[in-house]
């Protein structure tokens, strides 16, 4: 079941999963000495890591951090690179930082990166994870049909039109053209896995999605649907984005 949480404006949405983000990181410390997060990316996110980052009953020296995705044969000098996104929006301002592994998108074997950082995901089992929604319903980017059986760490996975047009009509791209075809995902049971989910997910953009993931059936048509299943899951939500829940 997902417990929603819908405030009038962004900011307010974005202050209020960053609060129950932080409580669920200082939970994790106070249990086990540390705690594993990973960060989402895309227009949805920056409020959120904003008010994330302020929180300062978090000691950041006791945290590893790893995020979603990444294009593949993406640099990290691209402005749409997400390795570039968390690194100025986040670790560069938290000099305490414990540790952050990157997805190295632009990694000349693939394979072996998949293997790397899959590697360092498993000896790090995750206790709150951020995450967003895509306009397709996507999570992480695991687009429709979305595969919810694999159980590695991370997949390649080919990007379909939509999630390709969102990521263009954020600006993240001059053409549609440029937005590349393929990336490296989380793959959807390993966001399952996670003790605790937090989503934050504004604009009206996004209300169609979210009423198939809050009101729809658990399909790989609309991939975040399956969060209905977890035991932890929150979603804050602005009013435009939930403005066609009917319940």
């Amino acid at each position: 079941m997902i417990k929603i949480h819908k405030f009038a404006a962004k900011v307010q949405t974005a202050g209020a999963a960053a609060s129950a983000g932080a409580a669920a990181i200082v939970a994790a410390i106070g249990k086990s000495g540390r705690a594993n997060i990973v960060l989402a990316t895309g227009a949805s996110q920056f409020e959120m890591i904003e008010a994330l980052i302020g929180h300062e009953e978090i000691d950041w020296s006791r945290v590893t951090a790893f995020h979603l995705d990444e294009y593949i044969g993406m640099p990290q000098t691209h402005p749409a690179s997400f390795r570039r996104y968390l690194q100025e929006r986040f670790v560069s301002r938290l000099p305490t930082l414990g540790a952050f592994h990157f997805i190295r998108g632009d990694a000349a074997d693939v394979e072996e990166e998949l293997q790397r950082i899959g590697g360092l995901l498993d000896k790090h089992p995750i206790d709150v994870m951020f995450a967003g929604i895509g306009e397709n319903g996507h999570l992480a980017f695991n687009d429709p049909p979305a595969d919810f059986t694999s159980t590695v760490a991370y997949k390649v996975v080919d990007l379909d039109e939509r999630c390709r047009r969102q990521q263009f009509g954020e600006g993240w791209f001059a053409t549609l053209e440029e937005v590349p075809l393929r990336a490296i995902s989380m793959t959807v049971q390993r966001i399952m896995a996670s003790k605790a989910v937090i989503l934050t997910v504004p604009d009206e953009r996004k209300a169609e999605a979210v009423r198939g993931v809050v009101e729809g059936p658990v399909t790989n048509a609309c991939p975040a649907s399956i969060l209905q299943q977890h035991d932890n899951c929150q979603l804050f939500l602005d009013g435009p984005a939930a403005s066609r829940l009917t319940r």
